[in-house]
């Protein structure tokens, strides 16, 4: 069960243990998810692609973990 992602770690990794995530990516804009490319990326990489800032989205990404986990 994974409870918290860092912006280092890899798209394909953090979708990996836990799918549920993947919704969030996408209302982020992240709507390339599936794409092999992305898999090997890091959070802060795609996150410099699509323009946004990886801080607020990993704190996204984190509220929902600690919520689905409490």
């Amino acid at each position: 069960m994974m409870k918290e992602v860092t912006k280092d770690m890899l798209i394909g990794n953090i979708l990996q243990e836990d799918a549920t995530i993947a919704p969030i990516l996408m209302a982020s804009g992240m709507h390339c998810i599936g794409c092999p490319a992305s898999q090997g990326e890091s959070l802060e990489e795609a996150a410099m692609v699509h323009g946004m800032d990886c801080d607020d989205l990993v704190s996204k990404i984190n509220e929902y973990l600690a919520a689905k986990n409490a």
